[in-house]
């Protein structure tokens, strides 16, 4: 086996800031070893199997010192793995990736160096300051402001200080009343514009202004932190203009959301959009039911409709179908029958385009268009997919109107019992603005993994609930909505969230 070593950049924070190669060699690794500064969030394209190791670093605060992450490198790649470094940041700018190639280049083993967009630049930019502008900085300078704490760093302190671009200092912070000192006394001027940027591209960062002579003050009065870039130049003034990031309506925000994985991406994308900082407690566990071949095709082929009420009953559905090899040809007898935007979705991404469509998301609402068309074309017999657990009242009210319900569990939908450990400890650790219920199943899954005993956190969070069902199951628990969607669906979810954000502000 061909062992491999990649030296991958992270980005600055943001997972969204890593490279599409760099995630690449993040899904196909054996062995990943990361850094403090890596968005964790990254660690879950990796596969099954892949090993991780932490070796963080922070200053005076070493998981492991270097010499020994070296050798945790080339004695995983000596096995005949694919290892990758992952390194917040660019490897090669301040991150000792250069000293990492160096060994493996020493012991004959083969590596790459994926870039990183490093915080200097990108995390500069989600705070509005640009490195180079063309009305205030023709050049800029990446120094580190760690090394020592004297006057013999190993800067030409004479030449930064007159020159006229952007002066960027990695982790400075504990050394910045040296830095300022050296930059003034070799001739910058005092009141040149500075900023702190903490926390860069990430869901709190924090960016604060001053002047250089009033910098070392600023770090104590605001109790600038690391990780922080101090950036020194006319380009910060900028920031006022450019700030993009930190204007965002759900800048600062921590919202959980509770439904499976796969079916927060939606969601999530949507709420980090707006800026809010993303928690998944993945409440739910989806698996497909087993169906026979022959049983599938006299099921579809013994009924006039075929009504989905969630997207995975359309996703087993048709995963069945495939697994079976049966053409989707089988289906032109049947009407096809949908029940909100994103189960229409769903259905129309296998390219097929629904004879019925809900005017909302609530079942009765299907119910309803089916009867009246039953009533019109004198078919009633209906195939209804749909989980183990899925409530009787949609084939209720079309029996009661005179169709004839044939029910196919197609999935199951259980609690994700293997998330409890997980769940209980974000709800210890940490601080949640909002959380939403898409389902009533979300939250009696959630209501069942924190326990009795921490129903208390859960009443001090603001409970969003998608409509009137899951709200009224919640309030049946005790647990009543500080929220509910006007409609049924996602949008109007993070509408709601967004109303009450801009009445509370």
């Amino acid at each position: 086996m061909m062992s491999k070593v990649y030296l991958v950049g992270a980005g600055p924070g943001d997972r969204g800031l890593i490279t599409i190669k760099g995630l690449e060699c993040l899904k196909k690794a054996d062995v990943i070893i990361y850094d403090r500064l890596v968005n964790k969030e990254l660690l879950d394209y990796r596969k099954k199997e892949c090993e991780l190791f932490f070796v963080g670093k922070e200053s005076s605060n070493h998981i492991l010192p270097q010499n020994e992450i070296n050798h945790k490198i080339l004695e995983e790649a000596k096995q005949g793995k694919i290892v990758v470094r992952l390194k917040g940041g660019d490897p090669y700018v301040f991150g000792r990736g250069g000293e990492e190639a160096e060994i493996l280049y020493d012991n004959d083993v083969d590596f790459e160096v994926v870039p990183g967009v490093t915080s200097a630049i990108g995390g500069l930019a989600y705070a509005g300051i640009p490195v180079t502008h063309r009305d205030y900085a023709s050049s800029f300078h990446v120094v580190t402001g760690h090394s020592k704490y004297d006057d013999n760093l190993d800067i030409n302190w004479p030449a930064l200080a007159k020159e006229k671009g952007t002066v960027i200092f990695l982790m400075g912070i504990g050394n910045i009343k040296h830095i300022t000192k050296m930059l003034i006394e070799n001739g910058r001027d005092p009141n040149t514009p500075v900023a702190f940027v903490s926390w860069a591209t990430k869901y709190d960062q924090k960016t604060v202004k001053s002047s250089l002579e009033k910098a070392y003050l600023l770090v104590e009065e605001k109790k600038v932190k690391s990780p922080a870039l101090f950036v020194v130049g006319e380009v910060v003034a900028l920031t006022k203009k450019l700030g993009f990031f930190e204007k965002r309506p759900l800048f600062g925000k921590s919202i959980a959301i509770t439904r499976t994985r796969a079916k927060n991406s939606e969601l999530r994308y949507k709420l980090e959009n707006l800026g809010a900082r993303v928690i998944e407690i993945p409440t739910i566990q989806i698996e497909g039911i087993e169906v026979e071949k022959e049983y599938l095709k006299k099921m579809i082929k013994n009924n006039d409709y075929i009504a989905f009420t969630s997207q995975h009953s359309v996703k087993y559905f048709f995963n069945a179908l495939r697994k079976h090899r049966i053409d989707k040809r089988i289906l032109a007898g049947s009407k096809i029958c949908s029940i909100g935007e994103a189960t229409t979705s769903e259905i129309e991404g296998k390219d097929i385009y629904p004879d019925i469509i809900a005017d909302n998301f609530y079942a009765n609402s299907l119910a309803d268009k089916i009867i009246d068309d039953i009533k019109i074309n004198g078919n009633n017999r209906i195939m209804y997919p749909c989980s183990e657990i899925a409530p009787g009242d949609f084939e209720e009210k079309l029996n009661e109107n005179g169709a004839v319900v044939h029910r196919l569990n197609i999935y199951s939908n259980k609690v994700n019992l293997a998330a409890k450990e997980e769940v209980i400890n974000i709800f210890e650790n940490d601080k949640i603005d909002y959380i939403t219920f898409t389902s009533s199943s979300t939250f009696n899954n959630l209501v069942e993994l924190i326990g009795k005993e921490n129903i208390e956190k859960l009443k001090m969070i603001k409970k969003v609930s998608i409509g009137s069902i899951t709200s009224k199951n919640m309030t049946y628990s005790g647990i009543n909505p500080d929220l509910e969607s006007d409609k049924a669906n996602i949008n109007s979810l993070v509408d709601i969230i967004l109303s009450d954000v801009e009445k509370n502000f």
